[in-house]
């Protein structure tokens, strides 16, 4: 098991509070960034321009649910290095980590 660690420095829930819009046009980026690999992907692993949506009946159960767990591994992924970047960033400006 690893320990957690913790960042040390000044607390503050004002610098929490500030950082909040930050990370929600964090979450944002995130989700554009994810989109545009997500398709970028999809059109290399399939012959179809668009991944399948639920709700298609042209496409296999399978199918459906592969592209919806890669579609959510890149957000997941794009979302975690476009927030701790942020995260790092706003802490090197202000002295204080935005999360805990």
């Amino acid at each position: 098991m690893s320990k957690k660690t913790t960042r040390k420095g000044p607390k503050s829930k004002g610098a929490k509070l500030a950082y909040r819009p930050i990370g929600l046009a964090a979450g944002i980026l995130a989700g554009l960034v994810s989109g545009a690999v997500f398709k970028q992907i999809w059109k290399h692993v399939s012959d179809a321009e668009d991944a399948p949506s639920a709700l298609q009946s042209e496409y296999r159960m399978r199918e459906v649910v592969i592209a919806a767990a890669l579609q959510g591994a890149i957000f997941a992924a794009t979302k975690a290095a476009i927030d701790r970047a942020g995260a790092r960033t706003w802490t090197k400006l202000t002295g204080s980590w935005p999360g805990d």
